[in-house]
């Protein structure tokens, strides 16, 4: 039996409708609150309900003084828990083994379906391994997320982002494990250089020793707080 839902779900679902009929996308302003409770046949207070419900999963964005806009959500299959656990030792191993588990094979892909225009963010994105990891943010995009972009998946594209949004905390606390940006760049060029030759083996397997070095780098720092 399908579960009922609330009304606050219900208004959401015909605001997502809405939005794709209308053919509106990211960045688009929607009507003005009031307005589009009206045409809704809502309360404003329901309307807002059902709004932040869409601003937590980023299909809509609400800016103060400015009015609601259509969010990056409103594109994405997956959609990130807003809601993320506290970060453990436990848990940034366990996004290392998923990463191990699931990149390799995108990048045998990635070189296998890669583009002109793909492979030129690929190559913005492998500069990123130069600079300091920040806490406060992500970087543009990920080096990473670049590479599944050259597969022409859209849903692999959102995997990986999903993945590391999801896990954007210990996203950083691996690269402080990790801390040789020369070496991660010069890793990351060589998968670029795969990529761009069409050579998927090359490709997987670069990807597949990259993310087991960064394993491994977890593992080493793990054992040496262990040890103190």
């Amino acid at each position: 039996m399908t579960p009922r839902l609330s009304l606050s779900e219900q208004l959401a679902q015909e605001i997502v409708d809405r939005i794709r009929s209308e053919r509106l996308g990211p960045g688009d302003v929607m009507p003005a609150t009031r307005r589009l409770a009206e045409s809704l046949e809502v309360t404003v207070p329901t309307l807002r309900e059902a709004l932040r419900r869409l601003e937590a999963s980023k299909v809509v964005e609400l800016r103060h003084g400015s009015g609601v806009y259509v969010g990056t959500g409103i594109e994405r299959a997956l959609i990130v828990n807003p809601h993320r656990p506290p970060i453990t030792r436990e848990s940034v191993r366990e996004l290392a083994a998923a990463r191990l588990a699931i990149e390799p094979g995108i990048a045998a892909e990635a070189a296998r379906a890669r583009s002109p225009q793909t492979l030129d963010a690929l190559e913005r994105a492998a500069r990123n391994a130069l600079h300091d990891p920040d806490p406060a943010g992500r970087p543009e995009q990920h080096f990473h997320v670049a590479l599944a972009g050259c597969t022409g998946n859209a849903l692999l594209v959102q995997t990986i982002d999903a993945l590391l949004e999801r896990r954007s905390q210990e996203q950083v606390e691996i690269r402080f494990s990790y801390d040789d940006r020369a070496w991660d760049h010069a890793e990351h060029l060589e998968i670029l250089r795969a990529v761009r030759e069409g050579d998927a083996n090359a490709a997987e397997s670069l990807t597949r020793d990259h993310l087991e070095h960064i394993r491994d780098a977890i593992d080493a720092t793990a054992h040496l707080e262990e040890q103190s």
